[in-house]
Protein backbone atom coordinates (compact mmCIF):
# COMPACT_ATOMS: atom_id res chain seq x y z
CA UNK A 1 0.00 0.00 0.00
CA UNK A 2 1.60 3.29 -1.34
CA UNK A 3 1.07 6.32 1.36
CA UNK A 4 -0.18 9.46 -0.01
CA UNK A 5 -0.35 12.60 1.74
CA UNK A 6 -4.12 12.63 1.26
CA UNK A 7 -4.43 10.55 4.31
CA UNK A 8 -1.65 11.58 6.83
CA UNK A 9 -2.96 14.08 9.06
CA UNK A 10 -0.28 16.37 11.38
CA UNK A 11 -1.48 16.52 14.48
CA UNK A 12 1.85 17.64 16.67
CA UNK A 13 0.95 21.44 15.45
CA UNK A 14 -2.86 21.65 16.47
CA UNK A 15 -4.22 23.23 18.96
CA UNK A 16 -6.40 21.28 21.66
CA UNK A 17 -9.72 20.39 20.96
CA UNK A 18 -11.61 19.37 17.20
CA UNK A 19 -10.35 19.41 14.56
CA UNK A 20 -12.67 17.87 11.18
CA UNK A 21 -11.66 17.01 8.19
CA UNK A 22 -13.17 15.40 5.18
CA UNK A 23 -12.08 12.73 2.22
CA UNK A 24 -13.98 11.76 -1.12
CA UNK A 25 -13.03 8.02 -1.74
CA UNK A 26 -13.52 6.64 -5.19
CA UNK A 27 -12.15 3.73 -6.53
CA UNK A 28 -8.69 4.89 -7.13
CA UNK A 29 -8.28 4.57 -3.32
CA UNK A 30 -9.31 0.84 -3.35
CA UNK A 31 -6.73 0.56 -5.98
CA UNK A 32 -4.03 1.55 -3.49
CA UNK A 33 -5.03 -1.23 -1.34
CA UNK A 34 -5.11 -3.62 -4.46
CA UNK A 35 -9.06 -3.98 -3.81
CA UNK A 36 -10.93 -4.60 -7.03
CA UNK A 37 -13.77 -6.53 -5.95
CA UNK A 38 -16.01 -3.74 -6.88
CA UNK A 39 -16.44 -0.87 -9.12
CA UNK A 40 -17.47 2.90 -9.00
CA UNK A 41 -17.42 3.55 -5.06
CA UNK A 42 -18.46 7.13 -4.04
CA UNK A 43 -18.17 7.52 -0.18
CA UNK A 44 -18.11 10.68 2.17
CA UNK A 45 -15.67 10.17 4.73
CA UNK A 46 -15.91 12.88 7.98
CA UNK A 47 -13.14 12.50 10.73
CA UNK A 48 -13.57 14.27 13.62
CA UNK A 49 -9.91 14.43 15.31
CA UNK A 50 -10.26 15.51 19.19
CA UNK A 51 -6.45 16.57 20.76
CA UNK A 52 -6.19 15.88 24.23
CA UNK A 53 -2.93 16.72 26.64
CA UNK A 54 -2.35 12.85 26.31
CA UNK A 55 -3.74 11.21 23.87
CA UNK A 56 -6.28 12.01 20.56
CA UNK A 57 -9.51 10.59 19.80
CA UNK A 58 -10.46 9.83 16.24
CA UNK A 59 -13.92 9.43 14.96
CA UNK A 60 -14.77 8.31 11.83
CA UNK A 61 -18.42 8.31 9.59
CA UNK A 62 -18.59 7.53 6.20
CA UNK A 63 -22.00 7.59 4.00
CA UNK A 64 -21.83 6.50 -0.01
CA UNK A 65 -22.50 3.95 -2.34
CA UNK A 66 -20.63 1.21 -4.38
CA UNK A 67 -21.62 -0.56 -7.33
CA UNK A 68 -22.24 -4.24 -6.41
CA UNK A 69 -23.76 -7.19 -8.28
CA UNK A 70 -26.39 -8.76 -6.71
CA UNK A 71 -26.00 -12.25 -4.99
CA UNK A 72 -29.11 -13.59 -6.57
CA UNK A 73 -29.38 -12.28 -10.26
CA UNK A 74 -25.92 -11.18 -10.30
CA UNK A 75 -27.44 -7.32 -11.72
CA UNK A 76 -25.50 -4.39 -11.04
CA UNK A 77 -26.77 -1.56 -8.55
CA UNK A 78 -26.01 1.02 -6.35
CA UNK A 79 -25.98 -0.04 -2.54
CA UNK A 80 -25.77 2.32 -0.12
CA UNK A 81 -23.38 1.96 2.92
CA UNK A 82 -22.35 3.98 5.88
CA UNK A 83 -20.60 3.35 9.11
CA UNK A 84 -18.41 4.55 12.46
CA UNK A 85 -15.44 3.74 13.68
CA UNK A 86 -13.67 5.35 16.79
CA UNK A 87 -10.03 4.95 17.41
CA UNK A 88 -8.16 6.42 20.31
CA UNK A 89 -4.26 6.86 19.61
CA UNK A 90 -2.32 6.91 22.58
CA UNK A 91 1.88 7.77 23.00
CA UNK A 92 4.29 5.20 24.27
CA UNK A 93 7.69 3.16 23.34
CA UNK A 94 6.85 1.20 20.28
CA UNK A 95 4.25 1.13 17.63
CA UNK A 96 1.32 -0.78 18.21
CA UNK A 97 -1.78 -1.24 16.39
CA UNK A 98 -3.13 -4.88 18.11
CA UNK A 99 -6.04 -3.29 19.42
CA UNK A 100 -8.31 -2.43 16.52
CA UNK A 101 -10.01 0.41 19.11
CA UNK A 102 -6.69 1.60 20.44
CA UNK A 103 -3.43 2.64 18.53
CA UNK A 104 0.00 3.45 20.20
CA UNK A 105 2.65 5.70 18.43
CA UNK A 106 6.17 5.89 19.61
CA UNK A 107 6.66 9.52 21.41
CA UNK A 108 8.33 12.08 18.95
CA UNK A 109 5.97 10.99 16.11
CA UNK A 110 3.91 13.76 14.16
CA UNK A 111 1.48 12.51 12.20
CA UNK A 112 -1.00 9.76 11.76
CA UNK A 113 -1.96 7.77 8.49
CA UNK A 114 -5.75 7.26 8.35
CA UNK A 115 -5.80 5.38 5.08
CA UNK A 116 -5.86 1.82 6.93
CA UNK A 117 -8.65 2.59 9.27
CA UNK A 118 -10.94 4.63 6.40
CA UNK A 119 -10.07 1.09 4.01
CA UNK A 120 -11.32 -1.52 7.03
CA UNK A 121 -14.06 1.02 8.05
CA UNK A 122 -15.78 0.81 4.73
CA UNK A 123 -14.88 -2.59 3.63
CA UNK A 124 -16.38 -3.98 6.78
CA UNK A 125 -19.73 -1.71 6.28
CA UNK A 126 -20.68 -3.78 3.29
CA UNK A 127 -23.22 -6.57 4.05
CA UNK A 128 -21.90 -9.96 3.48
CA UNK A 129 -25.29 -10.67 1.18
CA UNK A 130 -26.17 -7.98 -1.28
CA UNK A 131 -29.62 -8.24 -2.86
CA UNK A 132 -30.69 -6.09 -5.38
CA UNK A 133 -33.93 -3.96 -3.77
CA UNK A 134 -36.08 -4.37 -6.94
CA UNK A 135 -36.07 -8.20 -5.92
CA UNK A 136 -37.40 -7.29 -2.25
CA UNK A 137 -40.31 -5.30 -3.74
CA UNK A 138 -40.67 -7.47 -6.77
CA UNK A 139 -40.18 -4.89 -8.73
CA UNK A 140 -37.04 -6.34 -11.16
CA UNK A 141 -37.39 -7.92 -14.05
CA UNK A 142 -34.55 -10.11 -14.99
CA UNK A 143 -33.91 -13.43 -17.76
CA UNK A 144 -31.81 -15.14 -14.21
CA UNK A 145 -35.06 -14.79 -12.26
CA UNK A 146 -37.59 -15.35 -14.95
CA UNK A 147 -35.53 -18.54 -15.18
CA UNK A 148 -35.44 -19.24 -11.56
CA UNK A 149 -39.50 -19.15 -11.31
CA UNK A 150 -40.18 -21.39 -14.27
CA UNK A 151 -37.44 -24.07 -12.73
CA UNK A 152 -39.39 -23.92 -9.22
CA UNK A 153 -42.71 -23.87 -10.16
CA UNK A 154 -41.82 -27.20 -12.55
CA UNK A 155 -39.77 -28.47 -9.40
CA UNK A 156 -42.96 -28.00 -7.27
CA UNK A 157 -45.65 -29.18 -9.62
CA UNK A 158 -45.07 -33.41 -9.01
CA UNK A 159 -45.25 -32.41 -5.16
CA UNK A 160 -48.79 -31.10 -5.61
CA UNK A 161 -50.07 -34.18 -7.12
CA UNK A 162 -50.02 -36.10 -3.73
CA UNK A 163 -48.00 -39.08 -2.52
CA UNK A 164 -47.94 -41.28 -5.59
CA UNK A 165 -44.50 -40.58 -6.53
CA UNK A 166 -42.88 -41.11 -2.95
CA UNK A 167 -40.22 -42.79 -1.96
CA UNK A 168 -41.16 -46.53 -0.13
CA UNK A 169 -38.16 -45.62 2.42
CA UNK A 170 -39.40 -42.58 3.23
CA UNK A 171 -42.96 -44.07 3.87
CA UNK A 172 -41.38 -46.52 6.25
CA UNK A 173 -39.88 -43.44 8.10
CA UNK A 174 -43.31 -41.90 8.10
CA UNK A 175 -45.11 -45.06 9.72
CA UNK A 176 -42.28 -44.86 12.63
CA UNK A 177 -43.26 -40.90 13.43
CA UNK A 178 -46.91 -42.21 13.69
CA UNK A 179 -46.58 -45.12 15.79
CA UNK A 180 -44.82 -42.83 17.77
CA UNK A 181 -47.45 -40.29 17.95
CA UNK A 182 -50.27 -43.19 18.99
Amino acid sequence: MKVTNEYLIPFIGLKLGKHPFTFEINQSFFEHFEYDEFDAWSVQVSLILEKKTTFLELNFSHTGSVCVPCDLTNEQFNLPIKGKLKLVVKFGDEFNDENEELLILPHGEYQINVSQYIYEMIVLSLPSKRVHPGIKDGTLKSEVLDKLESLSSSLSAPEKGGDEHTDPRWDSLKKLLTDKKK
